[in-house]
């Protein structure tokens, strides 16, 4: 039926078919499973699903597998005879293969289109996050961007937010005493922290033209949701560089898309891959912050799919609303892979036909434990239930096949070329040229009551002479005034993870 994703179904031994239904599709869900037990090929079908119903999808392709769903299946393809065996036994009898309309990304633009983002619309939480700062350090990244946004200088690429900061040193005195201290500790810490990210290709996702979401929004002539996919291959070697890059593009579907209260159907679907980078390691404040978006962002049409290897991987506060789950196999070796084998069995609503716990442990590849959310909202019984087979592809296409596919995209040529604006670098650098050069024309004026003079008595008093000029102090003074006396321009507004509310 057009308004569910018919996700698998039975045969002796299994449940009811199982469909997820769109409208309780923006309720967000998880796929779940240790490593070859077959959670690719659920995240595939989904992605299917969600296309042919008209739906936009973004999902990461973190082994190359999933650039598959541009090409049709074939019964000559291995496993895909197979397949078609098991669409008969599961009763999809209009089972076929075909392609679906993709969209491919690459942060570093090789095998994919580019995808940037600025500096300023990551924001300090997540640039601070990317590093991995301390409080202290994340509280100079604060500072910067304060007086960045306060002086209207853009913040779009690395070396803007370096040039800024070693501003930042030079005036960490005039600085300390307004918005608290600049240590040039921290200041040398963030330096070395951002050189690091340079020597990982994160330079890469900084600058313009950026990322407009408009683009993961797009259909075909047909009607079919575009889906977009991250090669993401390259980008896992900096799983800090990935997770971070995917919550700021979650926060900002959250921060720019309107409400649409409870559609029919999702306006994006997002997979998250390898979720567990998310939350390892992350401070609780950030985790709240994510907590809070999954809450809300379902109010903006985007639901949104955690895909990891064990659900303990999610905290519980992010589980609980994840109400669309497939859970496949889950090893039990050790006492605590016990332990979360129990405790993901506590998350479903008991079938009497069976043990929950036993079921995770036992189903094989291509098989799972699930439960969808009835029309009501009400978690669905836990089934047992053979996963249809993918419609595209099983396994990537080739380097030009992909090519070919670049070429026509809706998207071929918007990013390919990187801007660069007058922005922080370039007014800094303008101002230091400019002092340098006024300093040559008109030598500041010197102080001489402390200098050797003539004393009355006889002889002379040798003393230095001291340099005076205006500082930044009493800039900062001026600039301090002019705000209190409401003569600024406009604030910058950001929202839950520091990122600006555009156009606001």
């Amino acid at each position: 039926m057009d308004d569910r994703i018919f996700i698998g179904g039975g045969g002796a031994g299994y449940g009811e078919p199982q469909a997820l239904l769109l409208k309780q599709a923006n309720r967000h869900g998880l796929i779940a499973g240790a490593t070859g037990t077959g959670k690719t090929v659920t995240l595939q079908i989904l992605a299917e699903g969600f296309s042919a119903a008209g739906v936009p999808v973004f999902l990461s392709d973190v082994k190359g597998d999933l650039s598959g769903l541009a090409r049709a299946g074939s019964p000559d393809f291995k496993l895909h005879g197979a397949f078609s065996d098991r669409a008969a036994t599961i009763g999809l009898d209009d089972y076929a293969y075909r392609a679906f309309p993709v969209t491919f990304w690459d942060l570093f633009a090789t095998t994919g289109h580019p995808v940037r983002t600025t500096v300023a619309e990551m924001g300090p939480l997540l640039i601070s996050r990317l590093l991995d700062l301390s409080e202290a350090q994340e509280g100079v990244v604060n500072i910067c961007f304060r007086v960045a946004d306060e002086q209207n200088m853009a913040l779009l690429d690395l070396k803007d937010l370096q040039a800024l900061l070693v501003w930042a040193g030079q005036n960490a005195h005039d600085l300390s005493l307004r918005y608290g201290n600049v240590a040039p500790a921290s200041i040398g810490a963030i330096q070395r922290r951002l050189l690091v990210l340079e020597n990982q290709g994160g330079a890469d996702l900084f600058g313009e033209p950026a990322l407009a979401l408009s683009d993961l929004m797009l259909r075909d002539d047909a009607g079919q949701g575009r889906i977009n996919i991250l090669d993401a291959g390259r980008l896992m070697q900096s799983p800090r560089l990935y997770a971070t890059f995917l919550l700021w593009l979650l926060s900002e579907l959250f921060e720019e898309l309107p409400e649409v209260g409870d559609p029919d159907k999702p306006r994006l679907v997002f997979f998250f891959d390898e979720a567990h980078l998310l939350f390892d390691d992350a401070p609780k404040a950030l985790v709240d912050k994510v907590e809070q978006v999954a809450r809300l962002i379902r109010s903006k049409g985007v639901g949104v799919y955690f895909v990891t290897q064990n659900p303990a991987d999610v905290p519980d506060d992010v589980l609980g609303q994840l109400g669309n789950r497939v859970q496949h196999a889950l090893r039990a070796f050790t006492a605590r892979d016990q332990s979360d084998l129990r405790k993901a069995a506590q998350t479903y609503r008991d079938n009497p036909d069976f043990s929950t716990e036993d079921a995770i442990r036992e189903v094989g590849t291509g098989e799972a434990v699930t439960s969808m959310l009835d029309r009501k909202g009400a978690p669905g019984v836990v089934q047992r239930t053979l996963i249809r087979p993918p419609s595209s592809q099983l396994g990537p296409i080739d380097a030009t096949q992909r090519a070919e596919i670049m070429a026509v995209s809706p998207v071929a040529g918007k990013y390919d070329v990187a801007l660069d604006r007058e922005s922080a670098f370039e007014i800094l650098k303008a101002r230091a040229a400019k002092a340098a050069q006024d300093e040559a024309a008109h030598p500041p004026e010197r102080e001489f009551t402390n200098a050797r003079r003539y004393d009355p008595a006889g002889g002379t008093n040798d003393r230095s002479a001291r340099r005076t000029e205006p500082g930044f102090g009493e800039a900062m003074t001026r600039m301090v005034v002019k705000e209190l006396s409401g003569t600024t321009g406009r604030r910058i507004v950001r929202g839950i993870f520091g990122t600006l509310f555009k156009g606001r």
